[in-house]
């Protein structure tokens, strides 16, 4: 029969076995890939782009990938 654990048991199981294979600095540097961020993407986002709409967008791809080419 399987069992689930708590999820923290296996955080802790997981950052030991890390640690132990790669070391405390490499474990925290793979660690660090996974963090939520801050902020409101969302919010940003819509600053961001305010005054964009999708035709310019769009235009302004095709422009980039021409200077590429």
């Amino acid at each position: 029969m399987n069992t689930h654990r708590p999820l923290i048991e296996i955080t802790h199981q997981a950052i030991h076995i890390l640690s132990r294979e790669l070391g405390v600095v490499d474990t925290i540097r793979f660690l660090s890939q996974f963090n939520t961020g801050q902020g409101d993407y969302t919010q940003e986002r819509e600053t961001l782009f305010a005054e964009l709409n999708l035709d310019t967008i769009i235009s302004e791809i095709k422009q980039m990938r021409n200077n590429i080419q």
